[in-house]
């Protein structure tokens, strides 16, 4: 089964993976996990292989590890599919994980509307349909034995992915399908993942009583194999469904989040003034930030808090305040109407203790700590 998308901010290579190629400018990894259920498939699989090819021996579990090879290249197809068209509406796409619930597809950033929350979604599941198709009439008038064992595996596997792909309830891509619904005819992202989410709880609950229902249904009792997979999908989509939850109460509090309500008020300096001196006229000034500039008004650096505060007050007035300030490089610098998403995007991308607000003249506002947008941003929780 694929656990569709995730998307974030810049996401990094995640721990146990390794590369096996790339998809349109998109590493694929896989994950360790892989081999456990590559390995699993293969002992599953291996009375049919043998059964389509009588004689195989031993090597009627290589059988099954092609099987599991060609399952997985059915994954990949569906996860590329999500990151073809996230990439041709112009979010970047780090890597696809091939794992042990299938493949994942980290899309770095967030669809601008409904429409394309709902293309990138959609799109998943429907690979799997096509592939699907594809394999079943390709079984039809394909020989027996093992390629005909291998189609109609493919064939059944895919419409099972992608059918379970479009029940509405993150994290599964129909939660994405319902999210983008729910988006669009309210206007509120927010409303539609916490929307989405609860159906991915429902769904969750729901799968719980799947040995139930094929007790009562099809008058199968269920076995220990059952429970064990009811719960274990139970578990994947509770998570899942309250990650989505926690994210979306997270980013309901970022608009409240503008640079200028945050800044602080800023002293220029020249970066040879002795420290000493530059604190005492902040202080005087009721400055809470200093930047130190060129003869000609340019400026050059920031000085970081932790670095003045780490000087001892009797050395300060041998040290230039050029010694505890940041040069500011790109990314140091911001316009100072930045907020929400995109002013949490851009101190992500280059972390530091403090940016230089400027205006849109190109004059300064002031500077803006990191430690100030936390506190906010836990105040407003």
């Amino acid at each position: 089964m694929s656990n569709g998308r995730a998307s974030r901010g810049s996401t990094p290579r995640p721990p146990g993976t390794f590369k096996v190629g790339s998809i349109a400018g998109s590493d694929v990894l896989v994950s360790s996990s892989w081999f456990l259920i590559a390995g699993l498939i293969a002992v599953i699989t291996a009375p049919a292989v043998e059964s389509a090819e009588p004689g195989l021996g031993p090597l009627k579990y290589v059988g099954g590890l092609a099987l599991a090879v060609l399952l997985y290249l059915s994954v990949l197809a569906h996860e590329a599919s999500h990151a073809l068209v996230a990439r041709r509406y112009g979010l970047p796409v780090s890597h696809i994980t091939l794992q042990f619930f299938g493949g994942m597809t980290s899309i770095d950033g967030e669809p601008d509307s409904p429409r394309q929350e709902f293309w990138i979604s959609v799109v998943g599941p429907l690979s799997s349909l096509a592939v699907a198709l594809v394999s079943f009439l390709a079984s039809l008038v394909a020989p027996g034995g093992l390629i005909g064992l291998a189609l109609s595996g493919l064939a059944w596997t895919n419409l099972f992915v992608g059918i379970i792909n479009l029940v509405p309830g993150l994290p599964l891509d129909g939660g994405r399908i319902l999210k983008a619904l729910v988006w669009g005819v309210s206007g509120d992202t927010h409303r539609g993942t916490i929307v989405a989410a609860w159906g991915g709880r429902v769904v969750a609950i729901l799968a719980i009583g799947y040995p139930f229902m094929t007790s009562k249904v099809l008058g199968v009792k269920p076995t220990v194999i059952d429970f064990v997979f009811a719960g274990v999908i139970s578990m994947f989509l509770w998570t899942g469904a309250t990650q989505a939850l926690e994210s979306a109460r997270v980013r309901s509090r970022l608009p409240h989040l503008v640079a200028r309500d945050l800044a602080r008020r800023t002293l220029t300096v020249p970066g040879e003034l002795p420290l000493a001196e530059a604190v005492r006229r902040a202080q005087e000034a009721e400055a809470g930030s200093i930047v130190t500039v060129t003869s000609g008004g340019v400026p050059v650096g920031v000085v970081n808090e932790a670095a003045l505060l780490s000087v001892p007050v009797e050395r300060r007035a041998w040290v230039p305040t050029s010694s505890v300030a940041r040069t500011l490089e790109e990314g140091l610098w911001l316009p100072s109407g930045i907020g929400g998403e995109e002013l949490i995007r851009a101190i992500s991308a280059r972390p530091s203790g403090e940016y230089l607000l400027l205006d849109p003249d190109g004059t300064i506002f002031g500077v803006l700590s990191t430690a100030d947008v936390d506190r906010a941003f836990r105040a407003s929780a």
